[in-house]
């Protein structure tokens, strides 16, 4: 298989490269966002309009016609359309998005690093990030730090969108497609005048599937990777084309679907030699599920925003916006506690029925098949203390021992900004703004026992209710941010042109526990483990940044720009909750000797970044090239960690302290003939953490989540079939470079089972024997091959598609759980292939 593999990929590659003059591309360049009716991009990524040719910065684009030729909607599809860049979506839940840019990666429960701008308005909410945004006529992937544009949320780059415009007539248009595992994809828009200088545009969006996986415990339900995604956006103009322009919009959206589809993966060499399953490499696991609770997520989004253009007549204009945002989110999934004894023994008789309930459900699913080196015995004791009769669950079992898991993240919004900026051709240009956001923001974690009878969707239920808690971790954030900014840019000449910007943030936040002053009636210890080393007290803390960035641009020709930047990135830091680093502490350092410090405060994240390009044309446009280098210097990178144990389940953000990344980038376009063009891409991507007082023994390591490179290879072909009718063919190739998810990466440690050993019926085996090493933990390179084909006449198309091609499996995410001895592990897309239609008028 492997073999066969192989030569698919090879065979795909080698197409694609007889096809390419070279090895890159910048997304496919055409004239749907042209400014005269040809080849000229205007893009608006630096708040201005200007050629893509002038941009002294990478720039990615897509304009209307490159998404209508390759379905494109969501994040996740530009990113895979995108050198350098990468994404994580969806693996825990439809909010869950980490875009990773030449390095810099987001982390869960922090801030994003990148941007989200929609019509010139900042989105807030990292929920957001792969949304889809109404009916898009471009977009733009700008690389490296853009906080003095974008300001605390934009240290790795930033995703600029444009939506339709009211029309001058009545105008809409339609797209609908089906393809396997029951999908469905639509969207359609309607857009006209409503009056003299008033006009609107009706967009709507709908998906769903069964997804790729089933259940096999209920029945091989399609209740492992379902989703259904729905939204409506509202756009109504004023004033469109006069001196005082007013844009309101509004956005409603729904997600249902499940969560959380993953597996465990050990990583336990010695116990391997025994049962080759402990030591199991990532990319050969093969998935199965069986959760006897069905995984649910929903999210609700709402937002409505304002936004005013005015020119004064005398060289200046005013643009404000103000944006309110209110996104509610929730999972249900089975526990990952079973492994660890929680639910076989109580403190509280009132939950005698859910300790029955585990010891039932073990002895009915003695013998089910979960995936190895799992196995269910007579009884739910972890067999390290019962050999004979235990059992060894993993995460997300079919039996109620591993409880059942809630989940909340609600976020409410409201941000303003004002600008004011020169409207002249002269040689400096110019712009000065004040920028204002409010956030308040609840998450929790609940743990609770299963009993067979149901979920309660609160995150703290009583002993005497069907789901008791056992565990809960749960906070309000306040946030305010205020911030200042302006910018300059001077061409004293037709050939160069240099251009500073500077932004000062501040930002204010404050946090309270919501955690009641109840006991956990399994341990009897306190519900939530921090509140064992003392009550909670509010936190507040302010992280202030000065964001500056420079320009310089030099134009020997119309058609050559060589150009170099550096900036400066910022993200806040933050809370984690309260008493996780006593709980990390306790179990882990004191337990085992794991070596890892966690705080309950989160450092701010600043970044410093270089970037040196040249871009051009040959033989009259119709090849097309941009080559850059980049250097980045990242202090207190933030990180993601999920630690599980007795205690329960627990995720933190942590901070590396210093990470050197280095990288370069090539982009190539060609148009062999009229209706022919051909474009690939290569980035590389060298990182390395060069100080980790979380973990001082991964320096040396690299940057998590960053691909060691990707290359992007294609062609599209417009050919006319007669004078009305043209057919188009597609192809796009995408190569991920090997990933690594974590800083701890081919390394030994020691786990849970080091330290539980000594005490087990196993003591015969030294600690050691429990040590992890997660060489096998890296996400092999992978390429994925979609293709287009159909048939385009003015008013309609028809086409048949073919998403990975070539069905590579792949993993989507692997969350090592370094002290567990394991990773959480989600698959990839699998192949879907299809066919769409589409109409305008």
């Amino acid at each position: 298989m492997r073999a066969s593999r192989l030569l698919l990929n090879s065979s795909a590659l080698g197409l694609l490269l007889a096809a390419t003059p070279a090895l890159a591309q910048e997304v496919p360049q055409d004239s749907a966002a042209s400014a005269d009716g040809g080849e000229t991009i205007i893009v608006t990524a630096r708040r201005q309009n200007e050629r893509l040719q002038d941009v002294p910065a990478s720039v990615s684009v897509l304009t209307a016609t490159a998404l209508q030729n390759t379905g494109a909607t969501k994040a996740e599809d530009f990113t895979q359309l995108t050198p350098g860049v990468t994404i994580v979506t969806g693996t825990a839940e439809a909010g869950d998005t980490q875009i990773n840019i030449r390095g810099i990666n987001g982390a869960r429960d922090a801030e994003s690093s990148v941007a989200l701008v929609v019509d010139g308005i900042l989105k807030t909410n990292t929920a957001q990030l792969n949304q889809p945004q109404g009916t898009l006529t471009q977009v733009e992937v700008l690389k490296g730090p853009q906080g003095a544009l974008y300001g605390r949320n934009a240290a790795a780059g930033a995703i600029v969108l444009q939506t339709l415009k009211p029309t001058d007539t009545l105008s809409g248009g339609l797209r609908a497609s089906y393809a396997n595992e029951a999908t469905y994809e639509a969207t359609a828009h309607i857009a006209g005048p409503l009056g003299d200088n008033i006009g609107f545009v009706l967009s709507g969006y709908y998906f769903t599937t069964d997804g790729w996986w089933r259940n096999t415990l209920l029945n091989n339900s399609k209740t492992v990777d379902d989703k259904e995604n729905w939204a409506i956006d509202g756009r109504v103009m004023v004033g469109q084309g006069t001196s005082t322009q007013l844009d309101l919009k509004a956005r409603y959206a729904e997600f249902h679907g499940a969560s959380l589809p993953f597996n465990a993966s050990f990583h336990l060499p010695l116990f391997g030699t025994v049962n080759p399953a402990f030591y199991e490499d990532v990319n050969k696991h093969e998935f199965n599920f069986y959760n006897n609770i069905r995984a649910t997520n929903d999210q609700k989004s709402f937002d409505v925003s304002a936004k005013i253009d005015h020119e004064f007549g005398n060289g200046m204009k005013l643009v404000a916006w103000a944006l309110y945002s209110d996104v509610k989110q929730d999972l249900v999934a089975d526990g990952t506690s079973a492994d660890f004894a929680r639910y076989i023994s109580n403190a509280d008789s009132a939950v005698d029925s859910s300790v029955a309930s585990c010891f039932s459900s073990t002895a009915a699913l003695t013998g089910f098949p979960v995936n190895q080196p799992g196995f269910i015995g007579q009884i739910p004791v972890p067999f390290l203390f019962a050999p004979a009769t235990g059992s060894t669950f993993g995460p997300y079992s079919p039996t109620t021992c591993d409880g059942i898991q809630y989940q909340l993240r609600n976020q409410k919004d409201f941000s303003t900004e004002v600008r004011l900026l020169s409207d002249t051709d002269g040689p400096l240009t110019w712009q000065l703004g004040a920028y204002y956001l409010h956030i308040d923001r609840k998450t929790g974690v609940s743990l609770g026992a299963d009993t067979g009878q149901g979920v309660i969707k609160q995150l703290y239920n009583a002993p005497d209710t069907a789901n008791p808690t056992s565990l809960l971790l749960a906070d309000k954030f306040r946030t305010n941010v205020y911030a200042a900014f302006g910018a300059a840019e001077w061409k004293p000449s037709e050939v160069f042109t240099g251009g500073i910007a500077l932004r000062y943030d501040i930002e204010d936040r404050v946090a309270n526990s919501l955690v009641p002053d109840v006991t956990d009636p399994f341990t009897g210890g306190p519900i939530n483990p921090g509140l064992a080393f003392g009550a909670f007290k509010p936190q507040n803390a302010t992280f202030k940044q000065l964001q500056p960035k420079v320009t310089l641009s030099f134009h020997p020709s119309p058609a050559l720009n060589i150009y170099a930047n550096w900036g400066i990135g910022f993200k806040s830091g933050g809370f984690n909750n309260q008493g996780s680093a006593a709980v990390v502490d306790q179990n882990f350092n004191q337990f085992i000797n794991a070596g890892v410090t966690i705080d309950d405060q989160y450092r701010k994240e600043k970044s410093s970044a270089f970037e040196a390009g040249i871009k051009g044309e040959l033989l009259d446009g119709r090849v097309t090239y941009d080559l850059a280098a980049y250097y980045t210097r990242v202090t207190d990178m933030q990180f993601f960690e999920f630690f599980v144990g007795s205690f329960g389940l627990l995720r933190v953000v942590s901070n590396i302290d210093r990470v050197d990344i280095k990288g370069a980038e090539l982009n190539l376009t060609g148009k062999v003939v009229d209706g022919w063009k051909v474009f690939g891409s290569f980035n590389v991507t060298d990182s390395e953490i060069k100080k980790n007082r979380s973990r001082p023994y991964t320096v040396g390591n690299k940057s998590p989540y960053t691909a060691d490179w990707t290359i992007n290879l294609g062609t599209e072909i417009n050919a006319p079939i007669n004078d009305s009718v043209k057919l188009l063919l597609r192809a796009d190739y995408r190569i991920t470079g090997p990933t690594w998810f974590h800083s701890v990466q081919d390394q030994e440690r020691p786990t849970l089972f080091s330290g539980l050993l000594p005490i087990s019926e196993l003591n015969f085996l030294p600690p050691s024997f429990g040590n992890a090493r997660y060489d096998v933990a890296r996400r092999d390179a992978f390429g994925v091959l979609n293709l287009r084909a159909g048939i385009n006449t003015d008013r309609y198309r028809i086409a048949v598609f073919a998403d990975n091609l070539l069905d590579r499996k792949y993993i989507a995410e692997a969350i090592p759980a370094i002290e567990f001895g394991g990773s959480f592990i989600s698959p990839g897309a699998r192949r879907l292939i299809g066919v769409e239609v589409g109409a305008s008028f």
